[in-house]
């Protein structure tokens, strides 16, 4: 099961872990991992754009990069665009597997990608003011582990 979806509105991460997770009987782990907006160094805000006829395919192959790779039984990657608040979730990847290590690594692996490949045009609002951001030098050098 591979469940890729853009949201363009708030979402509780715990309504799609649950019946991913009761999909797949006799998984060994579930692992999973939820993106939060930061309020940090006076975040107001978050807004994220993208190209459409880029995005959801370029996270439909990443998903399934991630299954083949790590044999998983499942995943889901969900992704928010538009302009979020502090506190709000961004992100959830969750994968299924046999066994805990190759759904740990199979999120990692699917985050670091997402973190310094995505499709996605990022923005912050501080002060009234909208700056764009860029992933750092420790997004790449997590993303080069997996070559």
């Amino acid at each position: 099961m591979i469940d890729v979806r853009l949201l363009d509105a708030p979402f509780v991460p715990g309504e799609f872990i649950g019946p991913f997770t009761k999909a797949h009987p006799g998984l060994g782990g579930v692992c999973s991992f939820v993106g939060e907006v930061r309020a940090k160094g006076g975040v107001e805000a978050l807004e994220l754009s993208h190209f459409a006829p880029l995005t959801l395919p370029g996270m439909q192959a990443l998903a399934a990069s991630a299954v083949e790779r790590f044999g998983l039984m499942g995943i889901v990657i969900l992704h928010r665009t538009g302009v979020m608040l502090p506190g709000e979730p961004i992100v959830l990847v969750a994968a299924a597997a046999s066994h805990r290590r190759a759904a740990f690594d199979a999120v990692d692996f699917a985050m670091d990608h997402l973190k310094s490949q995505s499709w996605f045009w990022k923005r912050e609002q501080r002060a009234g003011q909208w700056h764009w951001i860029e992933p750092r030098d420790d997004d790449y050098a997590s993303l080069s582990r997996w070559d």
